[in-house]
């Protein structure tokens, strides 16, 4: 997990600055977080990015789930349900019919079960030697669903 903080688990201020992001909070302290992303990058935080990520374009290109981590003592409550919920409200209001993902294995169960499917397993080069098993996902909308 420690190779995996900055490239992989850090922060993307271009999700913040796009309006795209939410978080949950209990008794003052975030609990959970995750949102959606209309540019290109899949996952990783922003530490070498110089520009912003180029915009996509929901006519033809899937929108992006981006950063869901919830605390390990607030798992198991619905947190990331009702993260993904909004993410996807929101996704289908931008005009996107179709998203992709790059979770992890612990996050593949909950993805599944909100319709997304496989699409590659791989790993994630990290330091050292070091990968992170990854499985990318995708779903889409139907046009009906707005």
């Amino acid at each position: 997990m420690q190779a995996a903080l900055g490239p992989v688990f850090g922060v993307d201020r271009q999700l913040i600055s796009d309006g795209t992001y939410f978080v949950v909070e209990a008794q003052n302290e975030i609990v959970g977080c995750g949102g959606w992303s209309k540019r290109s990058s899949l996952f990783g935080g922003d530490g070498a990015r110089i520009a912003p990520d180029p915009e996509l374009n929901p006519a033809r290109d899937a929108a992006r789930i981006r950063a869901f981590f919830v605390h390990p003592d607030s798992a198991r409550r619905g947190i990331a349900r009702s993260i993904l919920a909004a993410a996807e409200r929101a996704i289908r209001e931008a005009g996107f019919f179709k998203v992709d993902i790059v979770a992890t294995l612990s996050g593949e169960p909950l993805y599944a079960a909100f319709g997304y499917h496989v699409v590659e397993r791989y790993e994630i080069p990290l330091r050292d030697g070091l990968k992170l098993p990854a499985v990318r996902m995708a779903k889409t909308f139907g046009r009906q669903s707005l």
